[in-house]
Order: structure tokens, then C-alpha cells, then sequence
């Protein structure tokens, strides 16, 4: 039996609840698809329509069966496609997942897409959690270290976070001499998206780690407000240090309690391990990671990270 030939036949009658239809997508005669979707039924063992003289409509485990059918065809569409790319120019639909920070990578994806015309790329910018495999992503973006057999990663250069305030409100209030301080200022805090909890602020003194009770000044679930609330002499920000880097250059912010902070993030891009091979993941890989080389310094307008993973 035709097993894929019938599937075809099977999908095509579902969609259009007619074997006459059917046939005339396929050019094939609705006698010779009746009989293709008979002879599943009898291999399956179980009824894949209702038929009457006039229509046919799915069972319950017809219903069930289609959508078992998207994924085989959609599996086999897509092996298509990454043998057809194999031989050629990267080509495609590209689903990467990047946080709400990930705007600051745009830069190298314009330049991505530039360099790989035929790569349709399709961003998806959120700081919830995603599953790469399940949600159908290519590639993700995500700090910390990962550990799933399912997954191939790659570790690029990592970041750290800074303290920074505006000169007019370190005018206004002092400039902290130990994280101690810090309990009387105006602090400014990252909240995460997907657990509501306050991002903390690694600090140490005298090589050991300290505890401060920090005020709540200002709270939000994106740094970029925070970077404009810290530059508007609203208080003190815990930021990274690539967001930072142009306003701490032209004097709008200053690096403060500078040995007092400890703090170091890895930064990695994963994709399925059963798609290593196809190409237009492969450019892709390749390309962010000779931009975000390690060792390398990471540029305020060409770095994203996954917000997720900044709560481990």
C-alpha cells in the first residue's frame, strides 16, 4: 500500500469533505480516493469518516489522525526543503526566539538578512519562557548554562552588570562609598517577567558577599526603562554593561561602587541537535557568533540574551 500516497488522499478529503474534491486536487478520480481512504481504514482498523450520499465528515478518530498527518507531511516537507537547501543557497523560514532586549541585536539581523536574502526570518521578541523544540524555534537566545541532549549549544562571549547613576543625582544624594550605602538610595530594579521576583544585586565586601536591604524606588520587567529612568537622575540601576557602555562614555551616567559588584553571565545560542546540518541554522549560527565572538566586546546595538535565563 501507497501508505504516503494515501495519507494525501486522506488530508485532501478531510480539508474538503468531499472524495470528488479531493480527486480533482490530487488528479486522481474520486473512485480511486474513496479506495485509498478505505484501505487506511482497514489498516488503521478504525473508521476515519461518517459518509452519506452527499458528504462525508470526520469521526472523532478522524479528527485525531489529521493532525497526526500535518505533522508527518509538515516533517516531510521540511526534510525536503533542508536536502533542496543542502545542495544550494540557504533558504527559508527562520524562527528565532529573543527577549524584549534582543532590539539591540537588530543591527547584525538586518545585516543577516542582507547577507542571506532568502532566509525569511521571523523574530519572536518576548521575555517568557519558551520551549525551542515544542514551540517549533530554530534558534533561541538565552543566558546561563544549559544542559539538554536535545539541544546543541554554543557559549559566546558573556557580559556583566553594572551600578549607574546620573551626575545630578549622585549631585543630589552622595556618592555610595560601600554597598552598605546603598540602603539609603533611590534604587531602581529589575523585576522578572515570569516570576514576578526583584533581580538582585550580586555585591561584595572585602571579597565576601553582602547582603543589603535595597529600597524599591522604581520597579519594571524591561532594563531599557530602567537605563532611561537611571539617566533621568531617578536613582541607581543594576544594568549590563553593554546597555550602558555609550552613556557611561559621554558622561549621562557613572559606573559607581565599581569593586563592590560581582557578576558574570554566560550567553549561548541553542537549536535542536536533530537539525545541526540543515543550513540556513547553520549561516545563522555562524554569523551571530563571529559577531558576539568570545573574547570579543559586546556592542550595546549588537547583543540579546534570553530573558529567562537571567534568573539562574
Amino acid at each position: 500500500m501507497d501508505h504516503f500516497g494515501a495519507l494525501g488522499a486522506f488530508v485532501q478529503s478531510a480539508e474538503t469533505r468531499s472524495f470528488t474534491q479531493a480527486g480533482q486536487r490530487l488528479g486522481l478520480s474520486s473512485s480511486a480516493i474513496g479506495k485509498a481512504v478505505s484501505r487506511l481504514e482497514e489498516e488503521l482498523g478504525v473508521r476515519l469518516f461518517h459518509r452519506s450520499t452527499r458528504s462525508i465528515r470526520l469521526t472523532a478518530e478522524g479528527s485525531l489522525f489529521l493532525q497526526r498527518c500535518y505533522r508527518i507531511i509538515g516533517e516531510f516537507d521540511q526534510a525536503r526543503l533542508e536536502l533542496t537547501e543542502a545542495a544550494g543557497t540557504p533558504r527559508g523560514k527562520l524562527r528565532i526566539g529573543l527577549p524584549q532586549l534582543g532590539i539591540h541585536l537588530m543591527p547584525h539581523l538586518i545585516a543577516f538578512q542582507q547577507q542571506y536574502p532568502e532566509i525569511e526570518l521571523e523574530l519572536d521578541f518576548s521575555d517568557r519562557l519558551m520551549n525551542l523544540i515544542d514551540e517549533g524555534f530554530d534558534a533561541v537566545m538565552r543566558i546561563g548554562e544549559v544542559s539538554d541532549s536535545r539541544l546543541t549549544i554554543r557559549k559566546l562571549n558573556g557580559y556583566h552588570h553594572r551600578l549607574v547613576a546620573a551626575p545630578s543625582y549622585l549631585v543630589r544624594n552622595g556618592m555610595p562609598a560601600a554597598p552598605s550605602d546603598l540602603a539609603g538610595h533611590a534604587c531602581l530594579r529589575y523585576r522578572y517577567p515570569t516570576s514576578g521576583k526583584l533581580a538582585p544585586w550580586p555585591l561584595v565586601a572585602d571579597g565576601e558577599a553582602v547582603v543589603v536591604d535595597l529600597p524599591e524606588s522604581a520597579t519594571t520587567n524591561t532594563v531599557d526603562a530602567l537605563s532611561v529612568m537611571a539617566e533621568a537622575g531617578l536613582g541607581i540601576a543594576f544594568l549590563p554593561d553593554f546597555l550602558v557602555a555609550d552613556a557611561i562614555a559621554n558622561g549621562r551616567l557613572v559606573a559607581i561602587l565599581e569593586d563592590h559588584v560581582k557578576d558574570h553571565r554566560t550567553f549561548c545560542i541553542l537549536w535542536p541537535s536533530s537539525r545541526q546540518s540543515v543550513p540556513r541554522i547553520k549561516a545563522f549560527v555562524d554569523f551571530i557568533a563571529a559577531r558576539l565572538a568570545s573574547g570579543s566586546t559586546i556592542q550595546a546595538e549588537g547583543y540579546a540574551v534570553r530573558g529567562d535565563g537571567a534568573e539562574t
